[in-house]
């Protein structure tokens, strides 16, 4: 029998400045998260420590340190998006302080589920003292959205309550839904260093989704695909990244330099970087003042921060949420279902959050009349993208990234997502949109047959130019359109045509077109031009019909001014042929003697006769082709 298979999360601190985040991680992993000379010689973490903590019955967390001081909060964001279950470390002898708040209202933006609220440094306060931080600890978070337990006191110093903490944090991660593996993989870059004979490496928490020694990843936004030359997790190689693990990547064919924290290494289509995001915002009670249209602020969504506009919304106000558009001055990587922290331009605080709602939206309709909620079910926003998509559609493959599902859910969503919604290749594309565009169709085939009497029709590129939509997309709206009887093909399915057009066309070329081929059969050789024959018969279908005639194979084209009828230039070619095969080569002026045609009629034919391969030029005399 094999062993049971391990169950993996993220565990992430926060709190207040000198609290005992850090020594709190080390009483419990042994792992020393202060990495840095500056955070030793301060006393305080500066940026994001890491550690393994095996909690035994196939349970392994990885431990997230996080800054608690006020100017290191982006770093703490960075750390804290990912986390399954939130330590809130709060001292005992100070109770709650400013950055426990702020702590606190990220932990609740970002959506973290659970957590366990710790007070530390027990050791120092007597218990009606504890008692008391306790019951005030509690009351705050009995009005948070996030699962927590009561707090419990632990005392990194002497041991007391570590083991219960750790036997809370094995319950909170028996509760926890898995991370699928069978996702689009992704990792938030939050370190980049070089290592000799390891090349490039970049560390983060792995979001969703695996990847494998020797596959490959696409690094966003530098777009570029690498290979995953070795993995490894809290120090130990694997050969493969799991979802709710620290780890970190080594890569062949990126330079250390082109990376930077934010940055994001993904699988599977999808993904690509983006400027734009359709939100749903939540402003923070306490923040100062409400966000308006182009408010500046500060976006962090993963590991990135990137300033941004907000747009297309009037203002918010403190507590209060709407949709709205953010305009990112950098591009970042996001997913429908995201969930992402904003704080103030200057002063910089955090005034709010929000869930990513789309991000690729399309330039119109604003994000408030879009109805794509992520209250809404994924068929019924689906169904919205696919409306505003239009000709264009939605690619199959993007769903995972533009829905926040999973990739096995596609075909569920498609299906839930109803009639309205019609799949052609692998794109989807709404019923309404292939009505409207054979009904554009049909008018293009009637404007051009006005315009073109006796044309065969429109060309199926002419069409193509007129939707301009993919492929699949012409495909399909030509199939409705022939269902519908809006036109038909002809041609041998090269053109659109209105449903009988054939016999009208016929009918005219039976009557004008026959007095054509007469008068050239009257011509032989001696061919008007087609602006001649349109001042002679007065008509502007002339040209029209002419071609038609080539196309029935009654007439031949001789250059860009001239048709003639096929008789007539067999018998110029057995002319040809017969005075070159006596004369070996001749002049224009040989030709026109023995023929006894002007050189108005007798170059055209002569290049004719070059252009089928019966004669060719040498200087200004011609000889038979050895393929005449």
């Amino acid at each position: 029998m094999g062993s049971a298979p391990v169950r993996r999360f993220v565990i992430g601190t926060a709190g207040h400045i000198d609290h005992g985040k850090t020594a709190l991680v080390k009483a419990l992993t042994g792992v020393d998260t202060d990495r840095w000379e500056e955070e030793k010689r301060r006393g305080i973490t500066i940026d994001l420590g890491f550690a393994p903590l095996p909690l035994g019955d196939g349970l392994d967390a990885s431990v997230v340190d996080v800054p608690g001081h006020e100017g290191f909060v982006k770093n703490m964001l960075a750390g804290a998006t990912g986390i399954d279950v939130a330590l809130l470390v709060v001292a005992a002898d100070e109770g709650i302080m400013p950055q426990t708040e702020e702590h606190l209202a990220i932990l609740e933006l970002l959506g973290i589920a659970r957590g366990i609220p710790v007070l530390t440094k027990r050791d120092l306060v007597d218990a009606d003292w504890l008692a008391l931080v306790a019951t005030e600890l509690s009351a705050r978070l009995d009005r948070s959205p996030i699962a927590w337990q009561p707090p419990l006191a632990v005392s990194a110093l002497t041991g007391d309550g570590l083991r219960e903490l750790r036997a809370r944090l094995a319950a909170a991660a028996a509760d926890l839904g898995e991370r699928p593996e069978a996702d689009l993989f992704r990792l938030p870059i939050d370190r980049v260093f070089a290592v000799a004979g390891a090349g490039t490496v970049v560390t983060g928490s792995t979001w969703s989704g695996t990847v494998a020694v020797g596959e490959t990843v696409r690094l966003l936004p530098v777009d570029r695909e690498v290979r995953v030359r070795s993995i490894e997790t809290h120090g130990s190689s694997a050969e493969r990244a799991l979802p709710g693990r620290r780890t970190a990547l080594a890569l062949v064919g990126v330079a250390r330099d082109e990376l930077e924290r934010g940055h994001v290494a993904v699988t599977g289509e999808g993904w690509a970087a983006t400027t734009t995001l359709d939100v749903a915002l939540e402003m923070l009670a306490g923040a100062r003042k409400p966000v308006g249209a182009r408010t500046r602020i500060r976006v962090h969504l993963g590991t990135a921060e990137v300033l941004a506009r907000v747009a297309q919304v009037r203002a918010i106000a403190p507590g209060a949420r709407a949709m709205a558009r953010l305009l990112l001055e950098r591009p970042l990587v996001a997913r429908a279902g995201d969930r992402f922290v904003i704080r103030s331009f200057s002063p910089v605080t955090t005034i709010g959050g929000g869930i990513v709602l789309d991000p690729f939206p399309p330039k119109r309709p604003r994000v408030s009349e879009r109805g794509i909620g992520m209250d809404r079910p994924p068929g019924e926003r689906l169904a919205r993208l696919v409306e505003e998509a239009g000709l264009t559609g939605i690619r199959r493959g993007d769903l995972p990234v533009r829905l926040g599902i999973l990739p096995a859910d596609g075909n569920d969503v498609v299906a839930a997502a109803g009639k309205g919604v019609i799949e052609t290749g692998d794109i989807l594309v709404a019923r309404r949109a292939i009505a409207q565009a054979v009904e554009r169709g049909a008018a293009l085939v009637a404007a051009h047959h006005e315009a073109h009497p006796l044309d065969p029709g429109v060309s199926l590129q002419g069409l193509r130019a007129e939707l301009a939509a993919p492929e699949a997309v012409v495909a399909i709206v030509v199939d409705h359109g022939v269902k519908k009887q809006a036109f038909e093909l002809g041609e041998g399915g090269a053109v659109l045509r209105r449903p009988g057009w054939r016999g009208a066309l016929a009918a005219k070329a039976e009557d004008a077109g026959g007095r054509l081929a007469r008068r050239l059969a009257e011509a032989r050789w001696q061919i008007p031009t087609v602006a001649e024959l349109e001042r002679e018969f007065s008509d502007p279908a002339v040209p029209a019909l002419l071609a038609h005639l080539a196309r029935e194979g009654q007439l031949e084209r001789v250059d860009q001014e001239r048709y003639a009828v096929k008789p007539a230039l067999e018998e110029f070619r057995q002319a040809l042929e017969q005075a070159l095969a006596e004369l070996g080569t001749a002049t224009p002026a040989q030709f026109r003697d023995r023929l006894g045609l002007t050189r108005k009629y007798l170059i055209p034919l002569l290049e004719w006769a070059d252009r089928r391969g019966i004669t060719y030029r040498r200087g200004d005399t011609r000889v038979l082709s050895s393929r005449a």
